[in-house]
Formats: C-alpha cells, structure tokens, sequence
C-alpha cells in the first residue's frame, strides 16, 4: 500500500478533486466515456499512447471514486462496458471547459511548454 509523504488538506476543495481527477489519463477517460466509448478496447485506440495496464488501474481508480461505473455481461468472451456515474457527469460540464481553454490558448501553452522543455546551456 502506497504511504503518502504529505496527507490531504480534507478541508481543500482542491486537494479533493486532486486527488480523484488527476491522473495522466483520467480526465481524458472521462470524456471519451461521457462520448459514449464505453468498451476497453476502444478506450485503448483512442488514447493509443497509454498503455492498456495503465487505463485498467485509471479507470478501477475512477470506479472506486465513483466517477464510473461498470456493466459486466455474462457472456464468452467477457464483455465490459463503463459509464459515467451521476458524480462523473457532474464534472464534466468543467471538464469540457478546461478542454475548450486549451484549445482557445494552445498556441501560446504549447510555445510555453516547449520553452520549458529547452535546456539551458551551460
């Protein structure tokens, strides 16, 4: 079990939803989900870059916080299908704006970002 170095401010919003939304691939499981890619295997193709053991650890963490939720059929081979909770989309309305802020400022984020990732010389 992971031992935190540093505990959670419970009485900061934002220490709270840090601790449930952040993840390098939750926000976008989040909104592939509320898109109606409910499946594994299609969440995989549409974040190609994760690998599939990191999205199953993601999204059992997002079924925990119950943000998402999963229906599984009784059939061969198993199928598994996630939706978005009441609590999941809850947040997606602030999901969404976050995404159009960065579309509406990608031009000077990503000139930032790839200033940040230019060393200095020595």
């Amino acid at each position: 079990m992971y031992e935190r170095k540093l505990p959670i401010q419970e009485e900061c919003g934002l220490d709270l939803i840090r601790e449930v939304v952040f993840g390098k691939w939750k926000i976008h499981l989040l909104y592939y989900i509320s898109q109606g890619i409910s499946r594994p295997g299609q969440l995989q193709k549409n974040i190609p870059e994760a690998s599939r053991r990191v999205l199953n650890i993601q999204l059992n963490q997002l079924e925990d916080d119950e943000l998402v939720a999963k229906m599984v059929y009784d059939q061969q081979p198993p199928k598994v299908e996630y939706y978005l909770t009441d609590l999941g989309k809850s947040i997606m309305p602030i999901i969404n704006e976050l995404g159009q802020w960065g579309d509406d400022n990608s031009e000077h984020l990503r000139r930032v970002i790839k200033k940040r990732l230019v060393l200095p010389e020595a």
